[in-house]
């Protein structure tokens, strides 16, 4: 997708953000289940380096478009990455028609930290990248696939980051980290919009979600989460479906000294694997 974006999953709203381990607003109740109090817990220093390496080993691979040997072996890497921090993988096959007619394999994979955990917050990203750059900066190679290391290999990065920072600091929260598969193998076409060309793996997952009965109290999605000079506003169907949570993450930005990053700009709605 050719536009830098956080999202805010529709239909996920309720929990405080301090659930999952950041400071609570103080002008609400504090959330509570039974005679149990969730409490905020130390949040630990993100590791930019780390996140970068991450990136790195993704576009090590090659374009990880979906049917080729540089997509399988990722895939691979991806779950055995996230088993080594102790999280539980699970792998969701599925197959999908393309708007070139081609028969796509992919894989949703998602890594629980705390499955057994009633109160679950959901991170996501696509894994894939596109398969033909379709650029107007380069008319001579538009038609290759792209190594996308913002587009796909940023978010992922950051979730793999949160996936190590939580081995070494507990969260008293269960926190579900899910990868989209063929995100952005939709059809790139301004005069005849295809929107349900794009974002396959979370259109099958939100058909065949795994795990069975899944309902996260809120998700958010990051995507092209790593431009030089990056700003996220408050897009439109975050704001249209969740946007208590959506001003919530941004007021926390902003009080966490990112106002820069985190403006409060309203912008249209974008097709992504949220809108699904």
């Amino acid at each position: 997708m050719q536009i830098i974006k956080i999202l805010i999953f529709a239909g996920f709203a309720g929990i405080l953000i301090s659930n999952a381990g950041c400071k609570s607003d103080q002008s609400q109740s504090p959330a509570t289940t039974g005679t149990e109090e969730l409490q905020p817990v130390p949040v630990p220093k993100f590791d930019r380096d780390s996140a970068f390496s991450f990136v790195g080993k993704q576009v090590a691979f090659g374009p990880r478009v979906p049917n080729t040997g540089a997509h399988r072996q990722c895939r691979d890497w991806l779950a055995s990455q996230f088993k080594s921090y102790g999280l539980t993988v699970l792998e969701q096959g599925f197959k999908a028609t393309a708007y070139t007619g081609e028969t796509l394999s992919g894989t949703n994979i998602m890594a629980q930290y705390k499955p057994e955990a009633p109160h679950r917050i959901l991170l996501a990203a696509h894994w894939d990248s596109r398969h033909i750059a379709d650029s107007p900066l380069s008319t001579a190679r538009r038609d290759e696939p792209i190594l996308g290391a913002d587009d796909g290999g940023s978010g992922v990065g950051i979730l793999l980051e949160i996936a190590r920072q939580l081995q070494s600091h507990p969260a008293n929260v269960g926190v579900d980290l899910l990868l989209f598969d063929a995100e952005d193998h939709g059809d790139d076409n301004d005069q005849t919009p295809n929107p349900e060309s794009w974002c396959l793996g979370s259109q099958y997952w939100s058909k065949n979600m795994v795990p069975s009965g899944y309902h996260p109290k809120y998700g958010i999605l990051l995507d092209m989460a790593g431009a030089k000079n990056a700003t996220f506003t408050k897009e439109g169907v975050s704001m249209n479906f969740a946007p208590a949570v959506t001003n919530k993450v941004w007021k926390l930005a902003q009080n966490l000294g990112y106002g820069t990053y985190f403006t409060e700009t309203k912008s249209g709605a974008i097709t992504d694997d949220h809108y699904f």
